[in-house]
């Protein structure tokens, strides 16, 4: 079965290796390992953005060094770019601070608000034009983000193509969001173990890309 396979980069990150020491991940690895065999994976499209840097320096060249890795290491594997919008923006305390000053409540803060644009838009239209040129026979969507229920239901009614749901979570309590597996033909989840055995070699082989000493 001709299989594309399409990751909410963003959903995926802070629902599955934040935290971990699993983000070296090998994705052509894993969804070996989460499918059956049948399913064979012609392409693996990452949706993103590029990190800006402000609160960590460093967080751009972990993440470029990741994605020439998986470049490197995965020919199937395409990635396409959103972006990130950072700005500061006062907003109400949810507990407001007792402390006061000049007689009255603290009960708004300065903070910096970051914003992914554009990854879930891209995810769509290319899941709905891939789906209209027949490049697949089977879409897995790893993403839990309901706002993608519209393009399932198109590819399903209209292209009559199956649709698997990987979640992209590693939490035993987490259900995947109806709007989307009211499409699906098969809904799968990510085990820590399965996370622990797919990592990317280290290096790289054949070139000098290394697992930053941080993850």
């Amino acid at each position: 079965m001709r299989t594309y396979v399409y990751i909410d980069g963003f959903n995926f990150y802070y629902g599955v290796v934040k935290n971990t020491p699993y983000k070296w991940l090998d994705f052509m690895a894993l969804f070996k390992r989460v499918l059956q065999p049948h399913h064979e994976i012609l392409a693996i499209k990452y949706f993103t953005a590029l990190v800006s840097g402000k609160l960590d320096t460093n967080q751009p060249v972990r993440q470029k060094t990741y994605i020439r890795a998986l470049k490197c290491h995965i020919p199937e594997i395409e990635v396409h770019y959103g972006k990130f919008n950072s700005h500061d923006i006062i907003a109400p305390l949810s507990y407001p601070i007792d402390k006061k000053t000049f007689g009255r409540q603290i009960k708004f803060a300065n903070i910096i608000k970051t914003e992914e644009k554009g990854s879930d838009v891209n995810l769509a239209i290319h899941l709905l034009n891939d789906a209209w040129l027949d490049k697949y026979d089977c879409a897995v969507i790893v993403s839990n983000d309901s706002d993608l229920a519209e393009s399932l239901r198109l590819v399903k009614d209209q292209q009559e193509k199956k649709i698997g749901l990987i979640l992209p979570s590693i939490k035993n309590n987490r259900c995947p969001s109806k709007a989307l597996s009211d499409y699906a033909t098969f809904c799968k989840s990510i085990r820590e173990k399965t996370l622990r055995d797919c990592q990317l070699p280290d290096p790289i082989p054949d070139t000098t890309i290394s697992k930053p000493p941080s993850w």
